[in-house]
């Protein structure tokens, strides 16, 4: 391009008719014909993506697109680093704003990534589509870093690919077609055949499944990344985590090469069908329109409010002093809180000189939340209001093997009959929304159960998305743990203004942790994993260096275990069961030697791995709750992880450890997960909270 532009220069043309002929800007033609008389051969070399290019993958532009801030001055950025006008990128963007191009087209632009198939004749992307909701934001939520993965990925698999024989039969992507129309029954799947091998056949496929090929100018690999940033930008279920397993798989298969195909699909995504069921149908009723009712003006707002929840009760001067706000912005906010309904007034306090004070407090009945618990034995839910005090109660046992469908309709039946229950105790107006609390590992971005412990019917299962097809509400996904901390934070009031750790004793331990006056809660949200912790400091290894899962971390298996060791049972009880560990704390408490033994075994395992937390984050609290924190074996617990706390650590002669029981009963973590909400509503934050004030709708990347 170069080269021809000098030559037609040097033959008189003028730039606008080199620029018809050579198919660019007459800034281009300029821009190297200056070069060309000023420095010759040499000025027409070294320099980046001169001119337009011949042909222009839209995929590139769209991806770049994504992962950029979505604005003007960007899209001229992208323009001049791929070589393009702002023109052909405003063009692209809006092609694609109606949806990826392919033959026949996609019906939209809400597209879901859901699996890929890749053997020696064909790479099949397979998608699902959905009506377009609309209202996307502006950035890709996957980042450069997971699309560079999955480039390296893709540039293995070409390679093994190339090497592989073709099968010529296509029965692995028709068997590979239907197993993801019976996983994904609810979207219309359409797969995107992004290479075919010359010669190769038509690939088959369901009926179920449209076949739609992509344009010739863009390149597979580049389709791929694009589709991969669009479904993270509509769809935050569309996580890292999900992207990431999918460069795994595909470096996996390049690595080891076994001659199969490639196959890799997603977990269920949520059907997003509407469902006849009564009490969901009296939970959509009970909760629509009730999300955000309370929105709070600013940060300062916040602040108030959490001077006041931390007091109980506080005038407007003590308001002033603790906060460092001036009495006029207390006074301001102050009436703003009274009229909405969220402060009330106590009876005033005479005074020596001056007006009488009148002290206010939180309004305990201007917001309620509901909280669930997911636990492998039980569910429970509860519905409180602002002081944290229980408004309604239920929960139901659960068969861990059910199917996951089954297990969800009995969480959305327990969360309609709670609230229910609760119907004339909550206001219209000041129900916030729903807090859940599972077990861990979790992948909050998603809101994606991934591992949990004796559910195994639960992996990779998208709860949140699942839920919000029945609630009408907002909802927070947490870990039990970190809910719990929560709720302790938010009930325990000025006892719990302080960092501390909270171990929660559920069918496992784990630990939720309150620092610098926030949830901590790690870079994927999984903070506090508590049971590899204590398998270090115990020294306790598999044989092949990973920690042990300990049986003391599942109290009502360890415990039936170490008394079983020290010759005490627990009676008719099944071993390793809630009844036979409370049968064995109770034997404990009644002072029979080998099952208080028993109990102080496993105190002193937990306690080993307190004290890693204490020297690793140097806390001077230690809260205990959860179902198996027992009366029966509390005394026991709290005196033995004490003593451990405060005569172990390496900085023991600089602070006291208290080492205290929760305030929360045995449904801390459901209490703690209603308790989420008010955190994430009232709670100040310079960032602010996405609860409390969402951000406006973006448009969408055209």
């Amino acid at each position: 391009m170069r080269a021809r532009i000098a030559l037609l220069a040097g033959e008189g043309l003028r730039d606008s008719v080199i620029a018809r002929r050579l198919g660019v800007s007459r800034q281009t033609v300029g821009t190297w014909r200056h070069r060309w008389a000023d420095q010759g051969l040499e000025g027409l070399r070294g320099q980046a993506r001169p001119g337009r290019p011949a042909t222009v993958d839209d995929a590139e532009v769209i991806t770049r697109t994504l992962l950029g801030a979505g604005s003007r001055a960007a899209s001229r950025a992208i323009a001049r680093e791929l070589g393009l006008s702002h023109a052909t990128v405003a063009g692209i963007r809006r092609r694609w704003a109606a949806g990826p191009p392919a033959e026949p087209p996609l019906p939209g632009p809400d597209v879901w990534v859901l699996g890929l198939h890749a053997d020696a004749e064909h790479t099949v992307l397979l998608t699902g589509t959905r009506p377009d909701p609309g209202g996307a934001p502006p950035e890709s939520s996957v980042g450069a870093d997971v699309l560079t993965e999955l480039d390296r990925a893709c540039d293995a698999l070409t390679v093994v690919r190339d090497q592989q024989p073709a099968s010529g039969d296509g029965g692995a992507l028709a068997a590979f077609l239907a197993k993801a129309h019976r996983r994904h029954p609810h979207v219309a799947l359409h797969a995107l055949t992004l290479w075919t091998a010359p010669g190769a056949d038509a690939p088959p496929g369901p009926a179920e499944v449209t076949f739609h090929r992509i344009p010739a100018a863009t390149h597979w690999r580049s389709y791929l990344r694009a589709l991969v940033a669009l479904d993270s930008t509509r769809h935050p279920e569309s996580s890292r985590r999900v992207y990431l397993d999918l460069a795994g798989a595909i470096g996996r298969y390049a690595q080891e090469s076994p001659g199969e195909p490639l196959q890799w699909l997603r977990e269920s995504i949520a059907s997003h069908a509407p469902s006849g069921e009564e009490p969901e149908a009296a939970l959509r009723r009970e909760t629509a329109g009730g999300a955000n009712h309370i929105d709070l003006g600013s940060f300062n707002e916040c602040v108030v409010i959490e001077a006041v929840r931390l007091a109980g009760t506080i005038t407007r001067g003590e308001i002033a002093h603790r906060t460092g706000l001036t009495q006029q912005s207390v006074s301001r906010i102050s009436r703003s809180l009274l009229a909405r309904g969220i402060l009330v007034e106590d009876a005033q306090l005479r005074a020596t000189s001056g007006k009488p004070r009148t002290p206010v407090r939180l309004r305990g009945d201007a917001a309620h939340a509901v909280g669930i618990h997911i636990d492998p034995e039980v569910f429970t839910a509860v519905v409180i209001d602002l002081d944290g005090a229980p408004v309604a109660v239920r929960s139901q046992p659960v068969r861990p093997t059910a199917d996951p469908e089954v297990l969800v309709k009995q969480v959305v039946q327990l969360g309609g009959e709670v609230l229910a229950d609760a119907r004339g105790s909550v206001r219209e107006d000041g129900f916030l929304g729903i807090g859940v609390a599972v077990p861990g590992p979790v992948d909050i971005a998603s809101g994606t159960v991934l591992d949990p412990p004796l559910m195994s019917v639960w992996t990779d299962l998208p709860l949140l998305y699942l839920l919000k097809d029945h609630f009408q509400c907002p909802l927070i996904m947490e870990k039990d743990a970190a809910a719990a901390a929560a709720g302790e934070r938010w009930i325990g009031r000025d006892r719990r203004s302080r960092d501390f750790v909270y171990l929660y004793l559920g069918t496992g331990v784990g630990s939720g942790l309150y620092l610098n006056g926030d949830l901590y809660r790690g870079i994927s949200a999984n903070a506090g994993e508590f049971g590899q912790l204590c398998a270090v400091a115990l020294g306790r290894t598999e044989p092949d260096g990973r920690p042990e899962i300990l049986p003391e971390c599942n109290p009502p298996v360890g415990l039936s275990q170490l008394a079983a060791r020290h010759g005490c049972g627990a009676g008719s009880e099944r071993p390793g069961s809630a009844a036979a560990y409370r049968a064995i704390t109770e034997a404990a408490e009644a002072g029979d030697p080998a099952a208080g033994a028993a109990v102080r075994d496993l105190a002193r395992a937990i306690g080993q791995g307190t004290v890693g937390l204490v020297d690793l984050l140097d806390i001077d609290l230690v809260v205990l709750g959860g179902p198996f924190f027992t009366d029966a074996a509390a005394p026991l617990y709290l005196a033995q992880i004490e003593e451990m706390v405060n005569a172990f650590p390496t900085a023991r002669r600089l602070r006291h450890v208290d080492v205290e029981a929760s305030v929360l009963g045995p449904e801390a973590a459901a209490v703690g997960a209603a308790s989420t909400i008010f955190h994430a509503a009232f709670t100040p934050r310079l960032g602010g909270s996405a609860l409390r004030r969402p951000a406006p709708e973006s448009g969408r990347f055209s």
